[in-house]
């Protein structure tokens, strides 16, 4: 990612790292020249633009919107894969709703929309959940 705003390629990347950690299904990530974000792409071909405006003062409310837009995306393509379309899975819950990507004391968090209870922060979900 070259020509994206640095707090968009770091909460881009902070995401995406909880993809590798937790979901079957990973995303091919291209820049596009019509389009200020990137591309995500699933394997069966179809693609989902994910974009943000950078915000130095408020990184947690971009890392949160980058979440929610992956998020989408990989709904979409685990559902598409014939696999449980729940990601990331509530570790309070598991196998009924996915976490929320929200902000709680200045920090991006996935958190379970039931409890309220905060799994952990974005970019930080651990392997295999």
């Amino acid at each position: 990612m070259t020509h994206q705003p640095a707090e968009f390629t770091e909460a881009l990347a902070a995401v995406l790292r909880d993809l590798r950690a937790q979901c079957p299904v990973q995303p091919h990530v291209r820049e596009e020249d019509d389009y200020p974000g990137v591309m995500l792409f699933a394997p069966d071909g179809s693609g989902q633009g994910v974009y943000a405006e950078g915000d130095e003062r408020r990184p947690a409310v971009l890392l949160a919107e980058v979440a929610d837009q992956v998020q989408g995306w990989a709904v979409e393509a685990l559902w598409a894969a014939g696999v449980s379309a729940v990601w990331p899975g509530c570790p309070e819950h598991p196998d009924t709703h996915p976490l929320t990507a929200t902000v709680e004391k200045g920090a991006a968090v996935w958190v379970c929309p039931w409890s309220g209870a905060v799994a952990c922060g974005v970019g930080e979900l651990p392997s295999g959940g």
